[in-house]
């Protein structure tokens, strides 16, 4: 082996690595190719390839990114192409790069040649080249030409040589060449090569069955081709031969139950139809046309309506909501007294889960009345629900229309889907197209773009859900009746748990009765501590948890039946997910209990105040929203108007005042705490506390009147559930009072209030006197032990 180190030009080769005592064109891009020019120009002819790690541009390639090991190459020929330059070059014995460096055209290398050892006789070699060729002859017909290419081989005479040539060839990665090139030996390098083929052998026998298959697939997909042209033709004869037979379109029309104006349009459209070329693009067009008109029901199956069997039906679906149900009932009433119109105009709002959509299926089931459901949440195109323009490349009629076709009758029940989240866009507002949907007297002769004829959607009993009547367009609202379903209370979420759900997930997940059962106090602690909502769509989702652990224990083997009772419910559902506010135990001056509204029912709230050493200014806390400031303020004017200044020795310009709402996380607003904060005010000034079983509510005016608030049902509840056992309500909320589940009326001391001074008379046990003029405050005098007094 020669150390001389000598220096060259390098080349840098890339996807590919050449051997020695081989001929190759290579292609180099215009850098490259530029550098070789000059060298070639200065006579230079001798360079060395070296083979990159990764590709990277000439002019930041350095020495780490090439292989050490390379080979001479002599340049023969350099000539244009589009891209660059094409190369002929020879190559010579391998080299190994010592250095690399900038040069004159570019970079030069540091090498000496690296000769391998003699470890094979001329006899050995030969042997190696006959069996490298026989090899390559068993598998070369996956390669094209592959007899100019055994016939070149004949002609090689070193090992090098034929390696050289069949490398490209194969499919070989760089990593892999480069360890060939790299062997000092030739045997070491014949045997990895070897190794190499025999690894592919098998895959270029896969290749060449493939490609069998692939001409017999082309073969195959040629004939399928022409016998489904063939079957087309066919078709169009048996299309027209039932044309014929059932009558052409004009006929199809003429004896339809289309109203006149409806079939004169028709029969124009088909006119047209008969004078247009089947190769026309407005052939189908029409053709679809005239099929959405023949297919459109036009006239109504009437029905007689059946209170009793409605009842029956809503009862059997639905437990509780009676308010509700009866409604619906007495809706269904006036449709039967109309008798011409069996259409209506209904939106079903309340919280997520509360059966807004299956109350809709079992109108429909009562009705015996077909139904139809279209979901337009996120809907933001007018044409999604008037249909699109015949003008328009694949225009569609409107959801209406469509569901009507769906239905086959022009009276079913018609369910629009979360109306509430409805979008608008540059292509119109979707909720302005409802307009003429809903409204009573123009949905007689609704036009959708598409069909391009009234249509009469008065039969139509149309239910709209929503979980927020707020983002509902005023306009929209005022064509509809509301029906407003409020959460459920406990008690009836473990009747529908009962009744209904613990059924339906048996079912859904391949169980019976005998496989699983729940026992009532498990199903309660799954409502109460697992979930947290106005209906029932969670308390489902931890029934199917259940269902599914007992399934799998039952499959395994395990058990044959599972209950699940209150003690062992944690294995199933783990750690409860719920914790609720519970009414103290004792009570303190300055914190009152309160009660809240939520999308997923009520919660109690305490309101908790403290004074110290200021000038008069009053600190509010807990995340509270403006209107809850402003109830905050008012009820801070109302005390220091009734118990400042020596009414109570009190000085509220020598004292800061803080209000606190705990879970600060949580944003709160609403006037409904007024009374709440008076009270807890009054309490902190006359250092009286008031009892932790008092839950309250109601807005407070800077008269000292108490006003109605809403959500009275599901505040009471939660009250009820906490452990409170009093409740203060406004007085004009009394008529929500009938609306309070009976079991929780009947367990509660329900007390309407008109004033503020009413509410601190019965929370403060302070006598409360309507005059302007002074009178020192007198406590627990001997006459009076049981009430306090405050008189001002």
């Amino acid at each position: 082996m020669s150390t001389e180190l000598r220096n060259a030009p390098l080349i840098p080769i890339t996807e590919t690595v050449l051997f020695s005592g081989t001929k190759n064109r290579i292609y180099v891009n215009e850098t490259i190719g530029n550098n070789i020019r000059k060298l070639i120009n200065k006579g230079i002819t001798q360079a060395v390839g070296l083979t990159t790690k990764t590709y990277h541009a000439y002019d930041l390639l350095t020495e780490e990114d090439f292989y050490k090991t390379g080979v001479l190459i002599y340049l023969d020929n350099i000539q244009k192409s589009d891209n660059g330059y094409i190369v002929d070059i020879r190559t010579g014995s391998r080299v190994m790069v010592d250095d690399i460096d900038n040069g004159v055209a570019g970079l030069n290398a540091m090498y000496h040649e690296a000769e391998p050892a003699d470890d094979l006789t001329p006899a050995e070699e030969q042997e190696m080249i006959d069996y490298i060729s026989d090899l390559f002859k068993e598998v070369g017909s996956a390669f094209k030409n592959v007899e100019h290419v055994i016939a070149i081989l004949k002609r090689l005479d070193s090992l090098d040589e034929t390696i050289g040539y069949l490398v490209p060839m194969m499919g070989i990665s760089i990593e892999k060449k480069q360890a060939m090139l790299e062997a000092d030996s030739k045997k070491q390098r014949a045997l990895l090569f070897l190794d190499e083929v025999v690894k592919q052998k098998d895959s270029i026998h896969f290749q060449i069955e493939l490609q069998k298959k692939y001409g017999q697939q082309k073969e195959k997909q040629y004939r399928e081709a022409m016998i489904r042209e063939q079957i087309k033709n066919l078709q169009s004869e048996l299309q027209d031969m039932d044309e014929e037979e059932e009558g052409s379109y004009v006929e199809r029309i003429n004896a339809s139950d289309m109203p006149e104006d409806v079939k004169k349009m028709a029969l124009k459209e088909a006119q047209k139809l008969e004078a247009t070329s089947p190769q026309s693009s407005e052939y189908n067009v029409m053709v679809n046309y005239l099929d959405l008109l023949l297919e459109m029901p036009w006239t109504v199956e009437s029905k007689d309506i059946d209170i009793k069997k409605a009842r029956e039906r809503l009862d059997a679906d639905h437990y509780g909501i009676e308010d509700v149900k009866k409604r619906i009932i007495e809706h269904l009433a006036v449709m039967k007294l109309k008798k011409d119109k069996q259409g209506s105009i209904l939106i079903l709002a309340g919280p997520p889960g509360t059966g807004k959509t299956s109350l809709g299926k079992s109108i429909a089931e009562a009705l015996e009345r077909e139904y139809v459901r279209v979901s337009l949440g996120g809907v933001h195109d007018e044409s999604e629900i008037r249909g699109h323009r015949r003008t328009y490349v694949g225009a569609m009629p409107g959801r209406i229309i469509k569901g009507i076709k769906q239905a086959g009758t022009m009276n079913p029940v018609f369910i629009l889907d979360e109306i509430d989240k409805l979008g608008y866009s540059n292509q119109g507002d979707p909720s302005a197209a409802l307009l003429e949907v809903l409204d009573p007297e123009q949905n007689g002769t609704f036009a959708d773009h598409y069909l391009e004829v009234p249509y009469d959607l008065s039969n139509v009993f149309f239910i709209g859900t929503a979980n927020d009547l707020s983002t509902i367009p005023g306009p929209l609202l005022d064509r509809a009746e509301i029906i407003e379903l409020s959460s459920y209370t406990e008690n009836e979420k473990m009747h529908i748990a009962k009744d209904h759900l613990i059924r339906k997930v048996r079912k859904e997940h391949g169980l019976t009765e005998d496989m699983l059962t729940f026992e009532d106090d498990a199903v309660k602690k799954i409502i109460t501590d697992y979930t947290a909502e106005a209906g029932v769509r969670g308390l489902t989702k931890q029934i199917s948890k259940v269902a599914r652990a007992a399934g799998a224990k039952i499959v395994s083997g395990d058990v044959d039946k599972v209950v699940v009772t209150e003690d062992n419910l944690a294995d199933f559902l783990g750690n409860k997910t719920r914790m609720h506010d519970k009414t103290q135990d004792t009570a303190e001056p300055g914190v009152v209990t309160g009660m809240a509204w939520t999308a997923v029912g009520g919660e109690i709230l305490f309101i908790e105040a403290t004074h110290m050493p200021g000038n008069g200014r009053m600190i509010i806390t807990g995340q509270l929203g403006d209107v809850m400031k402003e109830s905050a303020t008012i009820a801070n004017s109302l005390i220091r108007s009734r118990l400042g200044g020596d009414q109570t020795g009190f000085d509220f310009s020598k004292h800061d005042i803080h209000i606190h709402v705990p879970a600060g996380a949580t944003p709160k607003d609403g006037p409904s705490a007024g009374v709440t904060l008076t009270t807890a005010l009054a309490s902190l000034i006359l250092g009286i506390p008031v009892d932790p079983k008092i839950a309250m509510t109601g807005e407070v005016s800077l008269s000292g009147k108490v006003l109605p608030v809403g959500g009275i049902k599901e505040k009471v509840i939660a009250a009820h559930r906490a452990g409170a056992r009093t409740i203060f309500l406004p007085k004009d909320n009394e008529k929500d009072i009938m609306d309070i589940p009976e079991e929780v009326r009947n367990d509660l001391n329900i007390k309407l209030m008109g004033t503020v001074d009413q509410v601190i008379e019965e929370a403060l046990n302070v006598q409360v006197h309507q005059s302007r003029e002074y009178f020192p405050l007198t406590l627990n005098t001997p006459n009076d032990s049981e009430r306090n007094s405050v008189r001002f």
